[in-house]
């Protein structure tokens, strides 16, 4: 019996280190990012520690050796429970920003600044104004809300346009208006309105949840033959202080085309204000950045439409949170193609190459747009660069030092519609592989006009798109689909040969100007001295 005594302590101590072990090892496994030739090794090296353990502390007899057994068990032990956490906040981090299939429509209820009303339900008796098509749906289902509310059929009047409706609230028309949120900053871009918000008042913003469900088409199909190692990913920035599932205009469109075999990646990006069809809009034209008032979905479908592509994933960043993730990572290098300053309050300067950024310094790199002669256009460059510089230092080492608060930081700032399987999977097979990642950027040009947008009551700037840049988008994309290479030198040559002949059709347009004007003053001085009698005088 003493005897046996002497090996209970220690039989305890390795059944303890041997628990830790396996919880350790069964969240390992169910985080299915770690490669199985890794697994093995793991094991391996966990059963050797956990039979060191046991030799050591089997018997109290040698006390020395029973108390390094002790020390050593206990350090173990702490190992695999630190190490559990980290993969309990890893494997959380990761499904909390993966397979993200709904969307939030903020439509507000919305009457005049010096209403008396203060709840829905004093508004019972109100005429309110709706949009007879403009996101009807969402409007007839806040509408559903109200009509519950107030405990009966609301009195409705239709309106076709935006500022139509505004100016039925303002006039008197009607008592209170709905309208989904997002068109507020439309509403703020026409001539007139950009004081609204100060004229109207929300009484209560009413959230229409949806599902997002990417339809499969024959093109697609075709693509997926591809043995899953190819991705096409919309990739939505936005500065929504709502959260990312709410409907907002996006700031940035960026398509990625991601083949995991050649390990490249293709982001092409779109200006905002690119002049379009919305998948929605039964072929009327409308600036890009009003697609994501409806939908990630409409993003997807109407991109998908300019490049004749398939896009069912989607990455929506958040760049305000995105500033914390760049601290996160201890900042981000970046490339700059101009030496400039921002016009913001801070007044931050950037020098032209690589500029080490922080959290801060990056959002402002990429919302500049005034420094710029090319405007929209260079801060959707900006934002690749960005893009590219996070990429670049989460592949890096130097990702450990700081994970736990990088783990912290991509929640709230990133979702996407991936599954977390899948995520899992393309960890894994980097983890397996290793190795650098070819990124190359690129964005699609066009000229600037006036036309009136689908969305909005009057006319406003829209870029009209220059198709050969579309097709080189295009044909590039295809490329990196079919292992292809593409090269940063590529994609900056088709830039300048695209502004090149940007600058040709504007110098012939310019020339042709002159001639005009110069056969005008021609004319004009011969019908004068037809006309000029002898004394000087000219005839009226």
């Amino acid at each position: 019996m003493r005897k046996m005594g002497k090996h209970i302590p220690g039989m305890i101590v390795t059944l303890l280190v041997l628990i830790a072990a396996i919880v350790f090892a069964v969240m390992l496994l169910n985080m299915k990012v770690v490669p199985t030739k890794f697994l093995a090794g793991i094991g391996l090296f966990m059963l050797v520690l956990i039979l060191i353990v046991g030799a050591l502390v089997w018997s109290t007899d040698g006390k020395i050796r029973f108390v390094v057994g002790v020390m050593l068990a206990a350090v173990f032990a702490a190992v695999f429970i630190l190490g559990s956490m980290y993969i309990y906040k890893t494997h959380s981090a990761l499904a909390g920003i993966s397979g993200v299939n709904t969307e939030v429509t903020e439509v507000g209820i919305y009457v005049r600044a010096d209403d008396a009303a203060d709840s829905v339900a004093a508004t019972a008796d109100y005429v309110y104004g709706v949009l007879t098509d403009l996101d009807r749906e969402n409007s007839d289902k806040a509408i559903q809300e109200v009509d519950s509310e107030v405990g009966k059929s609301v009195q409705v009047q239709e309106y076709t346009g935006l500022t139509e409706l505004v100016d039925g609230l303002l006039n008197g028309q009607t008592g209170a208006i709905v309208l989904n949120s997002a068109y507020l900053s439309v509403i703020e871009e026409m001539d007139g309105y950009s004081d609204v918000s100060s004229r109207i008042k929300e009484l209560t913003v009413k959230k229409v949840e949806t599902t997002i469900e990417p339809q499969e088409t024959e093109n697609e199909t075709a693509q997926n033959t591809n043995d899953g190692s190819v991705y096409t990913i919309f990739i939505s920035g936005i500065d929504s202080r709502s959260g990312l599932v709410a409907k907002s205009r996006s700031d940035s469109n960026i398509i990625a085309t991601v083949n995991t075999n050649t390990r490249q990646v293709l982001l092409v990006s779109t200006p905002r204000d690119y002049f379009v069809p919305l998948s929605i809009s039964g072929g009327q034209k409308d600036k890009l950045t009003h697609a994501g008032i409806y939908g990630i979905n409409v993003c997807m479908d109407t991109l998908g439409m300019l490049y004749n592509e398939d896009i069912n994933y989607y990455f929506r960043i958040n760049f305000a949170g995105f500033e914390q993730l760049i601290d996160a990572l201890g900042g981000v290098t970046v490339y700059s193609d101009y030496d400039f300053d921002s016009k913001n309050e801070t007044g931050y300067h950037f020098n032209q190459g690589e500029n080490l950024l922080n959290g801060e310094q990056a959002l402002v790199f990429s919302r500049e747009r005034y420094a710029f002669t090319e405007g929209d256009r260079q801060r959707g460059k900006n934002q690749m660069a960005v893009i590219k510089g996070v990429i670049n230092k989460a592949l890096s080492p130097e990702l450990l030092k700081n994970y736990s608060s990088v783990l912290s930081s991509i929640q709230g700032c990133f979702e996407t519609n991936i599954s977390y399987e899948e995520i899992a999977r393309l960890l894994q097979q980097q983890l397996n592989n290793g190795g650098s990642w070819n990124i190359v950027s690129y964005s699609v040009d066009g000229s600037g006009d006036t036309q009136k947008p689908y969305s909005m009551s009057q006319k406003a700037y829209v870029m009209i798109p220059d198709e050969s840049t579309v097709q080189k988008a295009e044909e590039m994309m295809k490329k990196v689909r079919n292992g292809e290479s593409v090269s940063q030198e590529e994609a900056d040559a088709a830039t300048s040969a695209a502004a090149a002949a940007d600058n040709d059709v504007q110098a012939t347009a310019e020339g042709s100007t002159a001639a005009a004007q110069g056969e005008t003053a021609n004319a004009t001085q011969d019908g004068s001295a037809e006309t000029q009698p002898a004394d000087g005088t000219v005839q009226q």
